[in-house]
């Protein structure tokens, strides 16, 4: 379980592609905190740490992961959104975010308003019931707020400080970002389809 509060851009070091792809990620966190075992969300994909060094961690993707997420799109120096899993007690400055992603979103434009940034996406048309007006989702791992709905696209506002700090300054139009729903939006419509059922 995570807040979708990056704490740490990552970097990939190196990818070995097998029949899974171990990947080794550079990171400014901690290590001596992190075991093997752990969970990381990189880029809103929760992922289990295999081995680490004094400054990376090494996951493994496997061929599921892979074909539903931007992993797929992962190359040598990308950067990645890091963020452990949280403990019992932590804050929860974002929202619940589980670390599975739902779909990959393309981004349509990129406009500067003010300080900020305003970023269009476009979701999967069978995900689009899901975005709603002030909701919460999470793009690349990052807990959002939805500020405009039209059909199957939406509007984020990326503040200075979370453009600065997070993969959206490195992120271009035609690029393609991992998107998690808000479960709570999932668990209701479960709840509303089973009652009419």
């Amino acid at each position: 379980m995570f807040s979708g509060i990056i704490t740490d851009l990552g970097q990939i070091r190196q990818i070995r592609k097998q029949a899974d792809w171990e990947i080794e990620i550079a990171t400014k966190l901690p290590m001596e905190k992190i075991k093997i075992g752990d969970s990381i969300a990189c880029s809103g994909v929760c992922l289990t740490v295999t081995k680490k060094t004094a400054d990376s961690f090494f996951i493994e993707a496997s061929k599921e992961t892979i074909d539903r997420t931007t992993v797929q799109y992962w190359a040598q120096g990308g950067a990645l959104n890091l963020e452990t899993s949280l403990r019992l007690g932590d804050s929860i400055n974002g929202h619940l975010v589980y670390g599975h992603v739902d779909g990959i979103a393309e981004i349509k434009a990129i406009m500067p308003v003010g300080a900020s940034h305003k970023v269009t996406m476009q979701i999967p048309a069978n995900l689009a019931k899901y975005i709603v007006f002030k909701g919460s989702v999470t793009v690349n791992g990052i807990s959002l707020t939805i500020n405009e709905v039209r059909g199957n696209e939406f509007d984020v506002n990326i503040i200075p400080h979370t453009w600065q700090v997070t993969d959206f300054r490195h992120l271009a139009v035609g690029g393609k970002v991992n998107v998690e729903v808000d479960m709570i939006a999932r668990y209701v419509e479960r709840i509303l389809n089973h009652k009419a059922a």
